[in-house]
């Protein structure tokens, strides 16, 4: 399953920085001047996850294949995108096809890269971007409502809809994004939302971009941006994209040390993909076996029959039964042949919701 997440933030954050080690690649330019990323860059990037290591000490696959989450690398935004300013309705665009976005805040001084306001604020600039996705959101908004107007005269029951997209307009007019906005799963909203795609109704992760002296111990920017996230319910992650990237060439070990060297144990990178694919509301289950070990990506709450979808779309028409065993108990019993020995493999059918770490073995007949 294909799933993105949009990299976004005032031109100079540091975010093309970020996804050159993001990407272990140099593949996007990162230039001293606004607009140097000129269209979104793309990578698939893989989620690092431990229990596929354990998985393979006991299988001894020929290869591990991890999960992944596409990031696109988008060009800055500014103050009046949403109008047209600088790629302006182009680089909303870029967003609007994304599942959820990783914006980039600069916590960092640096007089030698210049910063298009002038200072370094971090709230201000989450504030600017806001505005312009907000406001993009008003205007998606206002062609909605039109259509239901005119719509709701002759039919009853667009009504109900219409009320509630009037709702949502009077909160982002307010100047809060749509995510904030309450609604249940049976909201007249929901079926609309979905299918129109407001800019500001996708999950966020802020990355507070620090020098690399302020890892150690987290200054006043990033805990006004802390803060900030916590009211809107958001993960924060706290990176420096310049040693990132002096990172992107190092080999395991050597990125191992280096992290040491800061007290730190896990890199920017790798808190990324794992708190993205989480925000995304992904899990993994495992296939494991002589040729692969393999992490395949399903939505949380999905049943085994969609799930096995995920591998070929005959074992989803054709499912009969899932094998199944606990990642913990795998391991724990040394394998498959361990784990069916003390009773520990389950056979489970069409209703079974997979869980995070099910080891599967799909039976199925088309």
């Amino acid at each position: 399953m294909s799933l993105s997440v949009g990299i976004v933030g005032l031109p100079n954050v540091g975010k093309s920085t970020f996804f050159n080690a993001l990407t272990h690649a140099q593949n996007a330019a990162a230039e001293n001047y606004p607009f140097c990323t000129i269209e979104p860059n793309k990578a698939m990037v893989p989620v690092s996850d431990e229990r596929l290591n354990e998985l393979a000490k006991i299988a001894k696959p020929k290869q591990i294949v991890k999960a992944t989450v596409d990031f696109i690398d988008i060009a800055g935004l500014v103050k009046g995108a949403s109008k047209g300013e600088g790629r302006g309705n182009a680089f909303l665009s870029d967003i609007r096809d994304t599942n959820a976005i990783l914006h980039v805040v600069r916590c960092f001084t640096d007089d030698d890269v210049v910063h298009v306001d002038g200072s370094v604020d971090p709230i201000r600039d989450i504030q600017t971007i806001e505005t312009e996705l907000i406001l993009a959101d008003l205007d998606t908004l206002a062609k909605q409502i039109d259509n239901l107007s005119r719509k709701a005269h002759s039919d009853p029951k667009a009504r109900p809809a219409l009320e509630a997209m009037k709702e949502l307009e009077a909160h982002l007019d307010a100047g809060n994004p749509a995510l904030t906005f309450p609604r249940s799963e049976t909201s007249p909203l929901v079926e609309d939302l979905n299918r129109i795609k407001l800019l500001t109704d996708k999950p966020i992760i802020y990355v507070a971009n620090v020098g690399e002296a302020d890892l150690a111990e987290e200054g006043e920017n990033v805990r006004r941006v802390r803060e900030f996230a916590k009211q809107r319910g958001c993960d924060v992650i706290v990176i420096s994209a310049k040693m990132e990237a002096e990172m992107a060439g190092l080999s395991d070990e050597e990125r191992a040390e280096f992290l040491s060297s800061y007290g730190l144990k896990e890199s920017g990178l790798d808190q990324t993909a794992r708190i993205a694919y989480h925000t995304l509301g992904l899990a993994s289950y495992f296939t494991a076996g002589p040729m692969e070990v393999k992490a395949w990506t399903f939505r949380r709450g999905w049943k085994a029959p969609k799930c096995a979808g995920v591998i070929h779309s005959d074992f989803e028409r054709g499912f009969i039964r899932a094998e199944v065993i606990s990642y913990q108990d795998y391991v724990d019993n040394h394998g498959e042949q361990g784990a069916k020995e003390k009773g520990l493999m389950r056979v489970e059918g069409k209703e079974y919701l997979v869980q995070d770490g099910d080891v599967m073995h799909f039976l199925f007949n088309v």
